[in-house]
């Protein structure tokens, strides 16, 4: 089934995609720089993947309106963790450089109430790691 022949999501992929943007944007403030976006590798899609200096984070994107399911980065459970894994593993094989140290972060971005209200974005560094 396409995209477009699916149900309505509830607006979930705009939330997310909204999501993703604003960690992208929040990271390159910090003195990130983004290397890709939404890429897939082994069948496993990489929200972003980041360097900054030597450091190289393979960053999951949780975006959710409410924490009545819990946290966002409550939701990177061990089954997600592990494909997050292996999908690093098959992009580091193909664009990989010596000397990077790599790590798994989990962006959690939730919006403000009201459109004009600020987004709580915060960043777990180091949130997991290959061996989980």
């Amino acid at each position: 089934m396409s995209d477009r022949s699916r149900p309505s999501d509830g607006g979930r992929r705009a939330l997310g995609a909204e999501g993703e943007e604003r960690a992208a944007a929040w990271l390159a403030a910090r003195g990130w720089r983004v290397l890709a976006r939404n890429v897939r590798a082994d069948r496993v899609e990489l929200d972003v993947i980041a360097l900054r200096g030597r450091q190289l984070a393979f960053i999951e994107v949780k975006t959710r309106r409410s924490q009545v399911a819990g946290t966002p980065e409550e939701s990177v459970d061990a089954r997600k963790r592990a494909r997050l894994v292996r999908g690093a593993r098959a992009w580091l094989a193909a664009h990989g450089r010596p000397g990077w140290c790599v790590r798994f972060d989990v962006i959690a971005c939730e919006p403000g109430p009201s459109p004009a209200d600020a987004w709580t974005i915060r960043h777990v560094e180091e949130a997991f790691d290959a061996s989980d």
